[in-house]
């Protein structure tokens, strides 16, 4: 592993790094790696306790692993950098239940995926890094290319994924349902999967926006979420973390008017340094839409209505970006515009939605789901980043040995943004090949850091 990592370290400061890189053909495979571990023997380690009371340190592991055979249509990737997403979380605490139940499932698929049916799971929806191997029948990408990579793992053998591969019977998220995620030294990907790796961004920030970038333009943008036009007004629930970073930034560069729900005046702050200018900081103004655990407040949802009116002259939200859930879906359904669209990917504060149906059909209002994204979109979605179109938003990073306290604060939502792991990359700022247009996008690049 020593070499692989000495090999990519060469490139910097090369003027040719992908000479450099090319190498990495050259050198053998480590037949095992170190990598973020849950255990089958700790999944009732949590039973009795609260979900917020589930500590993600106990149940996260950095072991050696053995590295897997590559199947035809994979590659193998030196993981630089990764980054913690909500479902490493649930993976860490079990819930709603043992990713192993999907390692399962999947290793009944057939031979070559019994493969991930382990013991342990190697967690990680996110990476950033170099092309090692790839199997038979790749051809698009080779040894030395650097990458990121989206978790959509699809086998697109039924027909239906091939209009959109998120409809895929067999579509799994890479690290959550499948082995061998990015939260390791290596990880074992679809080429399918792989992008291009921004050239003006370093490895953890590069590493950092593939699932909630992704999840976010599939959501406001494609035509499988909300569609967004210009001028719509958009209200983003979370609109400075990991998800909400991404879908205001979306709004803003696809001419929308950002309506940005936050819980603090430094998140407020952050809205405003993305260039938001209609913020609403909820815990300062005293919203709460349940009276309590049975019960919701519809005056609460009219007081919010009305002050999302006052930030826009009179209008109401045509899209919300939902993934808050139980606590707040009832407000979203209520304050959508007549025809307006509610759109979902999760629900972090609870599975179980109420809201009064009433405002939904005499209104006209849409509940679209969406998940993660297809490869063109998640495509789209990096395209924008290496543009300089949409940035990073890494506030802090971690080591691949302390990724147990990265989860555990992204459990306790004591974070902004994204929370970076930094995997083979032994420093922060390594990576970046195109200094010039950095040079230009500097602060936004930045402007989470530190939060």
């Amino acid at each position: 592993m020593q070499d692989i990592l000495e090999a990519i370290m060469a490139a910097e400061g090369s003027g040719q790094p992908e000479r450099e890189l090319a190498g990495l053909a050259g050198l053998p495979v480590p037949e095992s790696y170190r990598g973020v571990v849950v255990r089958a023997e700790d999944t009732r380690m949590f039973d009795g306790m609260a979900t917020r009371d589930k500590d993600p340190r106990k149940a996260l592991h950095l072991q050696e692993v053995p590295t897997p055979e590559l199947g035809p249509g994979e590659a193998l990737v030196a993981v630089m950098a990764s980054a913690i997403n909500y479902n490493t979380v649930w993976t860490s605490i079990f819930e709603p239940l043992p990713t192993f139940k999907f390692l399962q499932r999947y290793g009944r698929l057939s031979e070559l995926t019994r493969r991930h049916d382990l013991p342990y799971h190697v967690v990680g929806s996110d990476a950033a890094g170099v092309v090692l191997r790839t199997g038979p029948g790749v051809t698009k990408w080779k040894a030395g290319d650097e990458v990121v990579a989206h978790c959509l793992s699809v086998e697109l053998e039924d027909a239906a994924g091939h209009d959109d591969t998120m409809l895929d019977p067999q579509q799994r998220i890479w690290g959550f349902e499948t082995n061998f995620g990015g939260l390791a030294e290596l990880a074992v990907v679809k080429a399918n999967q792989l992008m291009p790796k921004p050239r003006h961004l370093s490895w953890e920030e590069a590493a950092s926006p593939g699932l909630v970038n992704s999840t976010a333009y599939r959501q406001l943008v494609s035509h499988h979420g909300a569609n967004m036009k210009q001028g719509d007004v958009v209200l983003i629930w979370g609109a400075s973390g990991g998800l909400g970073g991404y879908a205001t930034q979306m709004a803003l560069n696809g001419g929308a008017i950002p309506v940005c729900v936050v819980s603090s005046p430094e998140k407020a702050e952050l809205c405003r340094k993305m260039g938001a200018e209609l913020v609403i900081d909820r815990a300062a103004e005293g919203f709460r839409f349940w009276k309590d655990e049975e019960t919701q407040d519809p005056d609460e949802w009219r007081r919010f209505g009305e002050r999302i009116r006052e930030l826009t002259g009179g209008e109401d939200p045509d899209i919300v970006f939902e993934h808050p859930g139980r606590e707040t879906f009832g407000a979203s359904v209520y304050v959508a515009k007549r025809g307006g669209t509610i759109v979902t990917c999760a629900s972090t504060s609870g599975y179980q939605h109420q809201y009064d149906n009433r405002y939904l059909w005499m209104h006209l209002k849409r509940i679209v789901g969406s998940h993660f994204a297809n490869y063109h979109e998640a495509w789209q979605a990096n395209r924008l980043v290496a543009l300089g179109q949409i940035h990073p938003t890494v506030s802090k990073t971690y080591s691949l040995e302390q990724t147990g306290q990265a989860a555990y604060e992204v459990h306790r939502n004591a974070h902004q943004g994204k929370v970076g792991v930094r995997c083979l990359a032994p420093t922060d700022g390594l990576g970046v090949r195109d200094t010039e247009l950095r040079a230009r996008h500097e602060t936004a690049i930045n402007r989470f850091r530190g939060h």
